[in-house]
């Protein structure tokens, strides 16, 4: 099994990585979104302003707002045309340097997504359920290293919040991508914290949490926490705070279930999901909020 930050030595960050201001088209200025993040406890979060032109191309410097218990992780939503439908493309770029340079004459997404992702960032396609982002445009986004499978924002604004069928077909044709949750808070309405990661790095500093991203050592939640996942002969063994249900999820319909209201031990089975390929677990509790594994590879 592969990308379980179970195993991994370090503690779990609480960061939202998709964030906005009044330097694009959020509500607060940067100061008081790192305010509000840092006293609702979380450990880091990303400003992530609209790259675009109307915005001046800026990717927001938030280091002045970092504490000895708070960072931030710099960064940008970046975009270009244009997707199928003719949507500006919405890519999550998490770990940019300040001088990244604005799109370039004839820079597509995937275009767009590699140069990020040679600039050091952690490459997420971001709210794709809302935008109808279909899968032939993510196939040709080959430096992405996530997919968003709940955004808070547009979950609560047009009802279109998920992203885990997308993900799940992406990863049926081979992918090696992961699972991000996120508000996209823009302060706008009630918008915020209502989607994190928990991040497995050994100090809360940008670059170990980038280099955790890209590795996958996280999940993510809407409150729902996972203590841990590990095999067990033929079996994932998952534990978790008080759970409706927990599920096993693997390539088209193979799936696997316990539903005991309040268990916090789930045993599943991974003989059920086949040789090879993924499995993805998912935590509900009682009030209907979900917490999202990555991806676990099985390797023969």
């Amino acid at each position: 099994m592969t990308s379980n930050p179970f195993a991994r030595p370090g503690r779990f960050f609480k960061g939202n990585l998709h964030t906005h201001s009044s330097l694009s088209d959020g509500e607060l200025s940067p100061l008081e979104v790192c305010r509000r993040y840092r006293e609702a406890d979380y450990d880091f979060i990303c400003l992530s302003d609209h790259f675009l032109p109307a915005y001046g191309f800026t990717v927001s410097d938030t280091r002045p707002y970092r504490t000895d218990t708070f960072t931030t992780i710099l960064g940008a939503e970046v975009h270009v045309p244009a997707t199928r439908l003719g949507e500006k493309w919405h890519l999550l770029a998490n770990g940019l340097p300040l001088d990244f340079a604005p799109p370039r004459d004839g820079e597509g997404g995937p275009e767009l997504a590699r140069r990020c992702a040679e600039a050091g960032a952690f490459v997420t396609i971001v709210h794709p359920e809302w935008y109808s982002l279909g899968i032939d445009d993510a196939m040709a986004i080959d430096a992405a290293h996530a997919v968003e499978v709940y955004n808070h924002t547009s979950a609560l604004r047009t009802s279109r919040g998920g992203g885990a069928a997308l993900l799940d077909q992406l990863l049926a044709e081979g992918r090696r991508l992961n699972a991000l949750a996120t508000d996209d808070a823009h302060f706008l309405v009630d918008d915020a914290f209502g989607g994190w990661v928990m991040v497995k790095a050994e100090r809360n500093e940008p670059e170990l949490l980038v280099q955790a991203l890209k590795a996958g050592h996280y999940y993510s939640t809407q409150g729902p926490l996972i203590e841990d996942i590990r095999i067990d002969g033929d079996d994932v063994v998952v534990d978790c705070s008080p759970a409706f249900g927990v599920y096993l999820l693997g390539r088209g319909s193979r799936a696997d279930r316990s539903e005991r209201r309040g268990q916090t031990t789930a045993r599943l089975s991974a003989g059920r999901m086949g040789k090879g390929g993924f499995m993805r677990v998912v935590v509900v509790d009682d009030n209907g909020r979900s917490a999202w594994s990555n991806p676990l590879w099985r390797i023969e």
